[in-house]
C-alpha cells in the first residue's frame, strides 16, 4: 500500500484544519475585501519559484494575503448582487467531491454519482411541474444553462423550420430585463434579440403580443425567453400567459430561473411560477437559492433527447461512454465535455436536512424583503420603488445624489456592517437589498437603514 510521505501528511492536516477553522465560523464574517492591486501582485510575487515551499508557508501566504482580500459571498451581511449561503453539510461534501477527483461526464466513469444527481435534478422538475420524461444535467452557471439550452432551441428550431432558415439568422423573443447572459448567448449562437418592451420590467403576454403586432415576418423566430426572477428587481415573468404564446406558435419556451427559480420550493411563492410546467428548458443556480457551494447550475430539458441531439459529441475515443447499461451522460446535454460531479454537494445536503429546511430558509428570505418594504414604507425619508417579488427590495434615499449612495454603502463596508453596493432602476441610483441567507436578521436591516437618516 502506497505510504503518504511526512509533507503529504502534515500538509493533509493544515488544509483540513483550517477548513475546519472556516466550517466552524457563525456566522461567517463579511471581511473587506478589495485589496489594492499593486500591493497584492508584489505580496504573491515571488511564490511560485522553481523549488517547492513548505506548505504550511504556502497556506501562510493564503490566509494572511489571499482570504482577507475577498468579501464572504456566504456571510449574512453580504446583501448586495446575489449572495450565496451554502450549507456545512454542501460545503464538506463538496470537499469530497474534489479528494475523490470524480470526472463526471459519463455512467461509464461515474454511474452512481450521476444517478444521484438525477434524482436531485427529479426533485426540481417535480416541483417545477415538468414531466416524468424531463432530465438534464449540472454545469457550471446561469449562462453555461443558457447557452446550453437555447443551442437546443436553435438547432430544434432549424430541423423545424426546414428549408426556410437557409442564410436566415433565427431570433429569440427577450423582454428588455432578460438577464445579460441571454444577449451574450444569441451573439455566440448567431441569433438576434426580438426585444419587447417593458415598462413595468416584466414580460408580459400583453407586452409580446403587442409587439408581435408590429412586427410583419414571424417566421424567423425559434423561441421565446422568460424569467424567473431578475436579478436587478426579482421580478417573476408571465410564465403562463407568455408559455401560451409560445405554445400557438411553436416556439421553444426557455425560463432562465438562475436566480428566482428555486423560489418554486417555496409555498408562499409558489403560485407566481404558474406557467413554469410549460417549459421546454429550465434553468436555476442551486449555488444561489438552494445554498450549495459555486459554482452549479441545475439545466432541465422538458424533452431531453433534443439537447441530446445537439450536444453529444462525436469522436472515437467517446464512443466507448455511449454503450454503457441505463447511460445517462451528463456531457450529452449540454456544451462542456469534462465536468465534476457539481449536483453531488446538493444531493447531500438535501438529504441531510430534508426538503422542509430548504422551503423554510426560502421563505425566511422572501419574508426578510416582506418586512423591509414594509419598514421602508413607514419611513419618511424612504421610498419603495416595487413591492418585492421574492427576496429583492429596491428603495429610493429622498434627496440623495449618487455619490450619497456611494458613501453610505462604502461606510457599511468599512465598518463591516455589511456589503450592500447601490444598483441603478430606470437610469437612476437607488438601494438595494438582496436577500437569500436565512441567517440576515431585521435588526441588521433596522441598522443598515438607520445610517440614510
Amino acid at each position: 500500500m502506497h505510504q503518504v510521505d511526512q509533507t503529504t501528511e502534515q500538509m493533509v492536516r493544515s488544509v483540513l484544519a483550517y477548513a475546519e477553522n472556516r466550517l466552524r465560523m457563525d456566522p461567517v464574517p463579511l471581511d473587506k475585501g478589495n485589496q489594492g492591486a499593486s500591493d497584492l501582485y508584489k505580496m504573491l510575487n515571488g511564490v511560485i519559484r522553481d523549488r517547492g515551499r513548505a506548505p504550511d508557508e504556502v497556506l501562510g501566504i493564503y490566509s494572511s494575503v489571499i482570504a482577507p482580500s475577498i468579501i464572504s459571498a456566504d456571510s449574512p451581511r453580504f446583501l448586495g448582487f446575489i449572495p450565496a449561503a451554502p450549507t456545512k453539510a454542501s460545503l464538506l461534501f463538496d470537499m469530497l467531491i474534489s479528494c475523490a477527483s470524480i470526472q463526471g461526464i459519463s455512467w461509464l466513469e461515474a454511474s452512481g454519482a450521476i444517478a444521484a444527481e438525477n434524482t436531485v435534478l427529479r426533485v426540481i422538475a417535480d416541483e417545477a411541474g415538468l414531466p416524468e420524461s424531463a432530465g438534464g444535467c449540472f454545469v457550471s452557471g446561469g449562462s453555461a444553462g443558457n447557452l446550453s439550452a437555447l443551442a437546443v432551441a436553435r438547432e430544434t428550431a432549424k430541423k423545424r423550420l426546414g428549408e426556410e432558415t437557409a442564410g436566415r439568422r433565427l431570433r429569440v423573443v427577450v423582454g428588455t430585463d432578460a438577464h445579460s447572459s441571454i444577449v451574450n448567448t444569441l451573439r455566440l449562437l448567431e441569433m438576434s434579440a426580438l426585444v419587447v418592451e417593458t415598462p413595468d420590467h416584466r414580460l408580459t403576454a400583453e407586452a409580446v403580443n403587442a409587439a408581435l403586432d408590429e412586427d410583419l415576418d414571424l417566421s424567423d423566430v425559434a423561441a421565446i425567453v422568460c424569467t424567473s426572477g431578475t436579478t436587478n428587481g426579482g421580478i417573476i415573468d408571465d410564465l403562463a400567459g407568455v408559455a401560451e404564446i409560445a405554445k400557438e406558435r411553436d416556439w421553444w419556451l426557455h425560463v432562465d430561473g438562475a436566480y428566482g427559480g428555486s423560489g418554486i420550493f417555496a409555498r408562499s411563492l409558489r403560485d407566481k411560477y404558474n406557467g413554469i410546467e410549460q417549459a421546454d428548458s429550465f434553468i436555476l443556480d442551486p449555488h444561489k437559492w438552494l445554498f450549495t457551494p459555486f459554482d452549479c447550475c441545475a439545466l432541465i430539458y422538458r424533452q431531453p433527447e433534443l439537447a441530446r441531439s445537439t450536444h453529444t459529441q462525436d469522436a472515437s475515443y467517446l464512443d466507448v461512454i455511449h454503450v454503457s447499461e441505463g447511460e445517462w451522460n451528463p456531457t450529452d446535454y449540454a456544451y462542456h465535455l469534462t465536468r465534476r460531479a457539481r449536483g453531488l454537494p446538493l444531493w447531500f445536503s438535501l438529504a441531510v436536512y430534508g426538503l422542509d429546511a430548504y422551503r423554510d430558509a426560502i421563505e425566511t428570505a422572501a419574508r426578510l424583503a416582506r418586512e423591509t418594504a414594509v419598514l421602508i414604507k413607514a419611513t419618511p425619508h424612504l421610498e419603495l420603488i416595487r413591492e418585492p417579488d421574492l427576496g429583492v427590495v429596491l428603495f429610493r434615499r429622498v434627496g440623495w445624489e449618487p455619490s450619497d449612495y456611494d458613501a453610505w454603502a462604502q461606510a457599511l463596508h468599512e465598518e463591516e456592517i455589511a456589503f450592500i453596493p447601490p444598483t441603478k432602476w430606470e437610469g437612476e441610483t437607488v438601494g438595494r437589498f438582496a436577500f437569500l441567507h436565512p441567517h440576515t436578521t431585521m435588526e441588521l436591516v433596522k441598522e443598515i437603514l438607520d445610517r440614510t437618516a
